[in-house]
């Protein structure tokens, strides 16, 4: 049986039905919205989930002209009176701006003219010659146009023009067909959040306050608009002077089907690719989201796994979310607790960080309104912006602005674990004093030594505890510790889960005196730091991993078996 493919990365409404995708039916997002709708609805839901795919289904059912089998067997095929009513009925004007990402306000700029020219050229046929239109409105429609005499592939507008293109282009699109406009503007926030980052964001925030208080306030031609982001910008950033736009947030139960994979269609899609067994594992990795009512998947990976396991059945799980992003805000948050880690916020975020990393609940107050140039202003600002980004989630019902927020799935915890060893590794580096009297007793011997200094390394950074993690996490957590300090040493061959005799080593290392040390690291469960320490030296001699260093010439081998519990460790030395 030929199955439809898996569409990784295809976000276009119409491709997915025409090229024989697998599609995941979210067409009763368009009878809720026409039956309840709103003259300005912002969505905002974390990235990659599907945000612009939806955008796009909207486009393609209420656009005049619209191919109407595109929508045969599917949910709000089964809404005969509305879609009469509503298909294909309007001139609509789609841009996506997540693309407007410039160095500087006047690349941005730039590339903002190049969004909005290239929609108003996909109606020149229509536009340029239409008898609806007078002279004047015909300049206007060439000025939304006009091309760049020293770069045709840019646009020029004044500020003037490109302030009210939007306004301007509905219009005359209503002109044009004699009827108003719907307006869809995908991650709308995009531009904000670049400028933010490099500095210009006065400028960038009042270009694009004034785009939407002429599209979507002083438009008689507007019938409604939908707008998408990662976060809600607080009105008195770019929504001044909006008639209360209808904001429709990860915390909102309208719509709170529309994005994401819920359990039963991730259910239907496992069994049509015939990977049921896989069910468990993609609910560990990539479940745990809640939006309004509502517990969802992230669609991108899970079609993504998905997409590998036809391949290979065998395949394991990875962070494909993480590979789609800088996870800025959880860099910054673990930046901010290290930066000052005595002050009296740090103290308590880091203990929350490893009460979220163990599986536990922290209870936060939430503030959905912020303005990106003040998001990492405070603690309480970032705690927000890490549950609007979907690096936590509710668990629980909030108590008006108090939220019991948890780290969804593996996957999320996975982006923690990283930066948190990210920040690590840049302070080891920093502290070259302490590094190299931690290789020095490494390398001589001195086991109670070394186990002092790790046990401070250990307190510098965050636990991982009993609640949650599964004990190979937990013994890979603190591996990666290790050689976030030994891949400093200069000089130092250090080779990690290498295969070595009969088995694979956690750490061996061949030092520049032709010293061989063999490191085996263990997870002490409830504490049993000896009984591990032994059964880690065990382990070492039990399977020969020494054998390839005596291979190598080195002429003293040292056996380290290190057992480790939260912030505490034990050390056991022997030498061959």
């Amino acid at each position: 049986m030929k199955r439809k493919k898996l569409p990784v990365g295809v976000e276009n409404f119409e491709e997915i039905i025409t090229e024989d995708f697998y599609y995941v039916d979210k067409t009763a997002m368009i009878r809720e919205l026409l039956n309840r709708w709103s003259k300005v609805n912002l969505f905002t839901r974390p990235r990659r989930f599907g945000k612009s795919l939806n955008m796009s289904m909207l486009k393609s059912f209420l656009e005049i002209g619209c191919d109407r089998s595109l929508f045969d067997g599917l949910e709000i095929s089964r809404e005969e009176k509305l879609c009469e009513e509503y298909m294909g009925a309007f001139p609509v004007i789609s841009i996506s701006l997540k693309d407007v990402d410039g160095a500087d306000y006047n690349s941005a700029r730039s590339l903002l003219c190049s969004v909005i020219a290239n929609e108003a050229l996909r109606f020149y046929d229509l536009l340029a010659g239409s008898r609806q239109l007078n002279p004047i409105e015909h300049r206007q429609y060439a000025q939304l146009i006009q091309a760049d005499t020293d770069n045709k592939d840019s646009f020029v507008m004044p500020d003037s023009v490109l302030m009210g293109s939007l306004r301007t282009l509905s219009v005359l699109l209503e002109k044009h067909y004699g009827k108003k406009v719907v307006i869809l503007i995908d991650e709308y926030d995009v531009p904000l959040a670049k400028a933010s980052e490099r500095h210009y964001y006065d400028k960038m925030v009042l270009l694009i306050r004034n785009i939407l208080q002429q599209a979507l306030k002083t438009n008689n031609s507007l019938y409604f608009a939908v707008l998408t982001g990662c976060l809600r910008v607080a009105k008195e950033s770019i929504f001044t002077g909006l008639n209360n736009p209808k904001i429709l947030s990860i915390t909102t139960v309208r719509f709170d089907e529309a994005f994401g994979f819920t359990d039963a269609e991730v259910k239907r899609l496992l069994e049509y690719y015939g990977l049921e067994e896989k069910y468990d594992t993609i609910r560990n990795w990539y479940d745990g989201y809640h939006f309004g009512n509502v517990d969802v998947y992230c669609p991108w990976d899970v079609i993504s796994y998905c997409d590998e396991l036809t391949d290979d059945r065998m395949a394991e799980p990875k962070d494909y979310w993480s590979n789609t992003s800088s996870n800025d805000v959880v860099r910054h948050f673990i930046e901010r607790i290290n930066a000052h880690p005595d002050n009296r916020e740090a103290g308590p975020a880091k203990s929350e960080i490893e009460d979220l990393i163990a599986g536990e609940t922290v209870i936060k107050e939430i503030h959905e309104d912020l303005t990106h140039n003040g998001l990492y202003d405070s603690a309480g600002n970032i705690w927000s912006v890490l549950f609007m980004t979907g690096y936590l989630t509710c668990r629980g019902k909030p108590l008006g602005k108090l939220y019991p927020l948890v780290i969804p799935n593996m996957e999320i915890r996975n982006i923690f674990l990283a930066q948190i060893m990210a920040m690590f590794r840049k302070e080891v580096a920093q502290d070259g004093e302490r590094l190299s009297a931690f290789c020095d007793a490494l390398q001589c011997g001195r086991a109670a030594e070394v186990e002092k200094l790790f046990a401070g390394y250990l307190n510098r950074t965050v636990s991982i505890r009993d609640t949650f993690v599964r004990k190979p996490t937990k013994e890979n957590f603190y591996h990666g510790i290790l050689l976030g300090i030994l891949g400093y040493r200069q000089g130092w061959v250090v080779k990690s889960n290498q295969e070595s005799g009969d088995g694979y080593s956690d750490i061996v290392i061949q030092s520049d005196e032709g010293t061989g040390i063999i490191i085996e690291v263990k997870y002490a469960e409830k504490g049993k730091l000896d009984v591990m320490c032994r059964e880690a030296l065990g382990q070492i001699n039990a399977v020969g991993y020494a054998k390839q260093l005596k291979e190598n010439d080195c002429g003293t081998i040292l056996k380290y078996g290190i057992a480790c519990y939260k912030k505490q460790c034990r050390v056991m030395m022997e030498k061959e």
